[in-house]
């Protein structure tokens, strides 16, 4: 058994992501299910993996998944680590390489180490973005992209968009936008349509470290583990991108 408690927590949490990516496309390509089963057997899998892994390999720790009935013990952790064994589950079972999957740790509220696998990037190679080895930023063209939902882009961003000349690039999980802000395939990632914890901790953490700016659309920070894990928005951008789109983001009306 690799003996995990002498890794960092950033490796842990890119081991463990990996670990659980490589899980998911087994099942996937296994070809055993349906594509109505699929989601929620590869949901299962990697969630007991992850959670079982770190219950073993940080004791002390809080604890937070989308896929595991909440305990608000966490709550007395000062560090919880929160996950999400598939973001996009529709795009996993598609076989899209827009889904992913998050290991992150909320130190005191705020989402500080983590990671987030891409197990379909690369042409199925996969690729991990972790916090202990930021990568350089490409530089933003000319004509900035805004990474908005596949299905239901939201209000504020299209908005937005719109008056800063944004072109709008569709994109599935949370965890595959924020990342496609790092690895230069988007500049701007504006998300008003509600979210939870397990959906951006990571990908803040990562994108933290890799020097992006990251609040909630009126600029207030992004506080984790909390009672109630719903978070209604986020964005995540360059740093010299943030005052612009969070001054365009007090003009939009709300929808009628």
């Amino acid at each position: 058994m690799t003996d995990a408690t002498t890794m960092t927590d950033a490796a842990l949490a890119a081991h463990l992501a990996e670990v659980a990516g490589k899980l998911l496309l087994t099942v996937r390509d296994s070809g055993m299910l349906s594509l109505k089963k699929l989601g929620k057997a590869g949901d299962a899998t990697a969630n007991q993996f992850l959670v079982h892994a770190l219950l073993e390999q940080r004791p002390d720790d809080g604890l937070l998944s989308e896929e595991e009935k909440d305990n608000l013990d966490r709550l007395n952790f000062a560090r919880t680590w929160i996950v999400d064994p598939v973001d996009g589950t529709r795009e996993y079972g598609e076989a899209r390489a827009d889904w992913a999957v998050h290991v992150g740790l909320a130190i005191d509220g705020v989402a500080s180490i983590g990671a987030v696998a891409l197990p379909g990037a690369n042409a199925g190679a996969g690729i991990v973005l972790r916090t202990d080895q930021p990568r350089e930023v490409p530089p933003a063209p000319a004509t900035l992209r805004m990474v908005v939902s596949r299905t239901r882009p939201a209000h504020e961003a299209v908005s937005v968009a719109e008056a800063i000349g944004a072109e709008l690039v569709p994109m599935g999980s949370a965890g595959a936008k924020a990342m496609a802000v790092i690895l230069g395939d988007a500049d701007i990632y504006l998300h008003s349509g509600g979210q939870f914890e397990w959906d951006s901790c990571a990908p803040v953490a990562v994108a933290l470290a890799h020097g992006l700016h990251c609040s909630r659309i009126d600029g207030s920070p992004l506080v984790y583990n909390q009672a109630d894990t719903y978070m209604p928005d986020l964005l995540i951008c360059r740093t010299e991108h943030a005052q612009m789109v969070l001054e365009e983001i007090r003009k939009v009306k709300p929808k009628a």
